[in-house]
């Protein structure tokens, strides 16, 4: 480790791919460490930050029934007002700032970018003046989304990728997602397969083939279920990534290179938010899985008030798969409410909310 500086892991990955439920498993595990976490939600709705916030039920004690992990709001910095690759200067900078201000109080510093984010430029930002001397890029972390890598989703064999496609997944199309894998991966130190559970020996092998072909074999790549891994793979690698990211070349600087408008893949997303009352757990769940079925929406995730249940439940869509679980207790003071982040292409919230509204007080 560096003398003197805050280590900083970076966690970067696509929409969808286990990065919250990564760095929920790093707190659990964070045993007394004091960690800053910096979450750049992508959308009008901070879910991350909140599943961040909410110790899991299962959530490890110490020895006087404290929380292992210092998680006070302190510790929490939301960047929700655009990409942090975009707003470097503008939001970023400030916070790091900061945290360096309190840099006595603070063992680590976690960042989770959105899904849509180019970690470049972020590591850029560690070499400038008042954050180079006392913060360092302890690695880049790339999740990766085993199951969606396996179907053919981001390779590059487009001839390959449209044999394996579905029919109603035209998002995958777009080539600025593939550039996006690309430079996320570019940029890593560490690679971070989820969701290992549901793939077979020959789609770990397409996945791994696929993640080879963009990151040197000195980079480590892990399998993971659950989100779950073990702390000293995560941390503690001291790459110090700042140094050498300006030799990373990536789809991005070619575009600025030749001149082109300054367009990042998460211009072509639609994303908002839809608020409802207290709903029907399983009827939520049937109209979201009708509403993907039919409509072209990459991702959905937020928070359910479920009539009857004394606990707020989180619903996670991605592609076709959908997951929920209850998170945590509902507070005394908290409103009864039911929020969902729509994230895709081509989708309209008015027509979203109508659907939901009709469905759910049917």
């Amino acid at each position: 480790m560096q003398l003197n500086k805050i280590p900083t892991t970076i966690v970067t990955g696509f929409l969808g791919s286990g990065k919250t439920t990564l760095l929920s498993n790093v707190l659990k595990q964070a045993a007394g460490k004091r960690i800053a976490v910096i979450v750049n939600e992508f959308g009008e709705l901070d879910i991350d930050s909140d599943l961040l916030r909410a110790c899991p039920l299962d959530c490890p004690e110490g020895e006087e029934g404290e929380q292992t992990s210092q998680r006070s709001d302190d510790g929490f910095y939301e960047l929700a007002n655009g990409c942090i690759c975009c707003t470097v200067e503008e939001e970023f900078l400030p916070v790091m700032q900061q945290l360096v201000a309190r840099r006595g109080d603070i063992d680590h510093i976690l960042i989770e970018t959105s899904g849509l984010a180019l970690p470049k430029p972020l590591v850029q930002a560690f070499n400038w003046p008042g954050i180079k001397e006392y913060c360092t890029v302890d690695a880049v972390i790339t999740v990766v989304d085993g199951a969606a890598v396996a179907a053919g989703r981001f390779a590059h064999d487009e001839d390959k990728v449209q044999a394996q496609r579905a029919a109603d997944e035209s998002l995958d199309h777009d080539p600025s997602l593939q550039e996006l894998l690309d430079d996320q991966l570019s940029a890593a130190d560490l690679v971070v397969v989820s969701k290992n559970d549901l793939l077979n020996d020959e789609e770990r092998a397409r996945v791994q083939a696929i993640i080879a072909h963009e990151v040197p074999n000195t980079v480590k790549t892990v399998y993971i279920e659950n989100g779950e891994a073990a702390l000293d793979v995560l941390l503690g690698i001291d790459a110090a990534t700042e140094s050498r990211i300006d030799e990373v070349h990536n789809h991005h600087d070619h575009h600025h290179a030749h001149g082109a408008h300054h367009d990042h893949a998460h211009d072509h997303f639609d994303s908002f938010v839809v608020t409802l009352g207290e709903v029907q757990s399983d009827l939520l769940q049937d109209t979201l899985t009708q509403l993907v079925e039919e409509h072209n929406i990459f991702r959905v995730k937020g928070f359910a008030a479920v009539h009857g249940k004394p606990m707020r439940q989180v619903f996670q869509v991605v592609g076709t798969r959908l997951d929920r679980y209850f998170d945590r207790l509902w507070q005394p003071e908290e409103v009864r409410k039911t929020q969902l982040v729509f994230i895709g292409k081509g989708i309209h919230k008015e027509q979203i909310e109508n659907i939901l509204h009709d469905a759910l007080s049917a």
